[in-house]
């Protein structure tokens, strides 16, 4: 798998607790990718992809470097992206 949809990537990520919070996150246009914003929750993400988003708390940077067939626990999410927010590691 080299791409998945964006609202299932988040959802994987564990960045929203449903695929449905995930999908109304990028409608609402709090997603960008690479720089530009995306509000189709259908669009497909890549290795590489630098997703920027506008959450409650702040803004959060991540890079795509991982896919899951499925759902995992918290461990198994952070394989899926590279946290580039400032201050973090």
């Amino acid at each position: 798998m080299d791409r998945q949809r964006l609202d299932k990537w988040l959802w994987h990520a564990r960045v929203v607790k449903a695929r449905t919070s995930a999908a109304a996150l990028v409608e609402r246009g709090h997603v960008r990718i690479n720089g530009v914003r995306e509000t189709s929750p259908g669009h497909a993400v890549k290795s590489g992809d630098v997703i920027t988003l506008a959450l409650d708390r702040g803004v959060r940077l991540m890079k795509v470097v991982g896919f899951s067939e499925r759902r995992g626990d918290a461990t198994a999410a952070r394989g899926l992206y590279e946290d580039l927010t400032e201050g973090t590691g």
